[in-house]
């Protein structure tokens, strides 16, 4: 079974999560440079079958886009520039950075390891991935 990939997309930093083959359970992948991003995704999906990407969807408490929306807006159209055939399908990321922040704590990871911006994109996307599951 194809996997299904999560984008955090941020104006500096992408945080990237993935499932499992049996498309149960999501793990963080990576977080890279936005700037990067779509030639480590060509290089990922040369690699692996991807059957979608979810991608964020930045919103405000009472669902109008966020100011960031743009951004990932164009980062939406360049990617289905790229990849004309995948499926791209857009999730609210309401709330996922302060949910994984909060996973952090509850972890037990040190205030030094949770300022980690890299690793709360990675995390935010994985909780957008295991979201999508759950509900699927």
């Amino acid at each position: 079974m194809p996997r299904i990939i999560a984008i955090d997309y941020g104006q500096k930093r992408t945080g990237i999560a993935v499932t499992d083959e049996l498309q149960i359970i999501a793990s963080g992948l990576t977080t890279i440079p936005s700037a990067t991003a779509i030639d480590f995704l060509k290089t990922y999906f040369s690699k692996e079958k991807v059957e979608a990407v979810l991608i964020g969807e930045p919103k405000q408490m009472n669902g109008e886009p966020s100011q960031s929306a743009s951004i990932i807006k164009g980062f939406v159209t360049h990617f289905t520039n790229h990849f004309p055939e995948m499926k791209v399908i857009r999730v609210d990321e309401r709330f996922t950075s302060k949910m994984a922040f909060q996973s952090m704590i509850d972890g037990g990871l040190s205030k030094k390891q949770r300022q980690n911006k890299a690793l709360i994109d990675e995390i935010s996307a994985t909780i957008m991935l295991q979201d999508y599951l759950n509900r699927k």
